[in-house]
Order: C-alpha cells, then structure tokens, then sequence
C-alpha cells in the first residue's frame, strides 16, 4: 500500500490523538516519547549545569544543539524507515499522535470547569493546580476560572497547534525537533538562579519556533469567535494587536488576548505564585471576573478551533488529489 499523502497523516494524528489521547495502559508499560526526552534533558542537565555564567551558557547552548539534531536524525530516520514498510504510515501515525496534546489539554483543564459548576472550589482549586504555577489556595473561584482560560488558551499554541504546524511543515524530523525543543524549554528554560544561564539559549529557541503558531492561533480563535460567538473580528484583532505585547511572554500574549477578545473578558493582571507575586497589566476588555460560564465557552471555541483545523487539513489532502 501506498505511504499516504502527508496531509492525510497529518489530520489522521489529529484526531487519533482527539479521540484516544496517550492511553495509559500503553504507556504504563513503554516510555512516552516525551518522557525519554525529558530523561534525556535531566541527563544532560545534572552533567553540564555547572561553573560559571559563560560556562553554563555554552554548556546549555550545547546541549540543545546536540539533542535537536538527535531528535531530527531520528525523525528523518524512523520516517524513511515507515516509508519502506506497506503499512508504515500507520506508525507514524501512531507516533505523531503521541506527540500532539489536544486530548490531554482537555483531559487536564476539562476537570476545573466541572468543579467550578458545582461550586466545589477546593475542588477546582486542586485540579487547576495541576496546570498552572499559581498558588491556588489564594485564589477564589474567578482566579481558578482564569487560570484555567489563560492555560487552555497558552497551551493550545504550544501543546497543540505548534506541533501539528511543524509536523505539517517538516513531518516527524520536524515534529520531533519542535518537541525536543519545547520540552527543554519546559525543564529548563526558566528564569531563576539555576537555569537562567543554562536554560538561555533553550528559551530564546522556543521563542522562535512558537513565534508563527502563536499568532496563527490567535487568528483561528479570533475567526471562530465571530463565528462562533459572533464578535467583530476587526476590534478583536485590533484588542490582539494592542494587548499582546503587553504578556512578559514573547508568544503566549497572542493566544491568550484572542481569548480574552473571544469571551469579552480581561486575562493575565495580577498574579501570585506562592513564593512571590506578579502584577502584569490586564490583556483584553470587559470583565475581570471569569465565571464557569466563561471556561465553558472556552471550551466551546477549543472545539470549534479542533474542526476547523480538521476540515481545512481535510480540504488541503483533497486539494492534492487533483
């Protein structure tokens, strides 16, 4: 058999990871491919975080260039190896599903709305706990709901849509690598007195590979919003453009304004992580109180924003066909 088109195996590692996520069974016996990056990243890290400023910085400069271009030998490698085998795109699509995070961002965030409905808040206060850094025995019940929004919205762009962009892009090397990337940033591109120097050159990477998809989704959301929710997507792209930067993220400020334009609420603002606090300016207009409500229809545009991508990927496969 034919390997498929790739815009087919694109969609089909959509929606196997939209309807069946990383099975745990599965993954209760096997490494997750994320899992052996990470094992791999705490490896490097525990070797080479050490010295001096300068010596952490080329150390962690070094360490991502040697596990990128791991991940883009082995891409291109297990890619032309699936190429040669009659059902081979089967396993790709298997293994880029795995890679992609639509159905666990649900699974993670889906709990907190359903706390915040029953009105159960240190119930939604331990759920949105697992999603986000906050501490969130200060927050009441609109603190949770945000929380939950900015996560769902962040991590559609860099969960979600990133990877599919790149595995559209540059197929497994390309999915791979993103993956690598974003997990080093994750692990340790964070900006405190162990890995600020070693994690530097990690960061400022994962600035760059989310830079497209980010502002790719906060135009999806802001088209599905006056689809969906009928906003005027002149003034919410407008909202977008004025607010986004306002974010001390480089990327996340695009995802999460669309939102906040979408639901005509405010996002981001003042924010305490336990151990210290943080009082960014507000991104989007109208409420600062987030309800259940609001979550819910975040929810709501989160699916929209799935079927759009699958009809358009659809359209695309077909349009090759001719």
């Amino acid at each position: 058999m034919a390997f498929l088109d790739p815009a087919w195996l694109v969609i089909l590692a959509l929606l196997l990871d939209l309807v069946i996520g990383d099975p745990a069974w599965l993954y209760a016996r096997i490494w997750h491919p994320v899992v052996a990056i990470g094992a791999a990243i705490d490896r490097g890290e525990a070797w080479f975080n050490r010295g001096g400023r300068r010596r952490r910085i080329a150390s962690g400069a070094g360490l991502v260039l040697v596990l990128v271009a791991l991940a883009l030998t082995l891409g291109w490698t297990v890619s032309r190896l699936l190429q040669t085998l009659a059902y081979g795109w089967v396993l790709e699509v298997l293994l880029a599903s795995s890679l992609l995070a639509f159905r666990g961002l649900y699974t993670h965030i889906k709990p907190v709305e359903r706390a915040l409905a029953a009105l159960d808040l240190e119930r939604s206060r331990h759920a949105v706990a697992q999603v986000v850094g906050r501490d969130p025995q200060r927050l009441d019940e609109a603190g949770v709901a945000r929380a939950a929004i900015e996560s769902l919205a962040e991590n559609y762009s860099d969960g979600a849509l990133a990877p599919l962009f790149w595995y559209a892009l540059a197929g497994l090397p390309g999915l791979l690598a993103y993956k690598t990337i974003n997990t080093l940033d994750s692990m340790i591109g964070h900006r405190n007195q162990r890995y600020e120097a070693f994690g530097k050159v990690a960061a400022r990477l994962d600035d760059l590979v989310n830079w497209i998809p980010a502002r790719l989704t906060a135009l999806l959301f802001v088209l599905l919003a006056w689809l969906r929710f009928g906003r005027d997507p002149l003034k919410a792209m407008a909202l977008v453009a004025r607010d986004a930067n306002k974010h001390r993220s480089l990327n996340a400020g695009w995802p999460e304004t669309a939102m906040a334009a979408a639901l005509g609420i405010k996002l981001a603002g003042p924010r305490d992580y336990g151990d210290y606090q943080v009082n960014d300016p507000w991104i989007g207009e109208g409420r600062d109180q987030a309800t259940a409500s609001d979550l819910n229809r975040a929810f709501a545009l989160f699916w929209a924003a799935n079927a759009g991508l699958v009809v358009s990927g659809a359209g695309v496969a077909i349009w090759h066909l001719f």
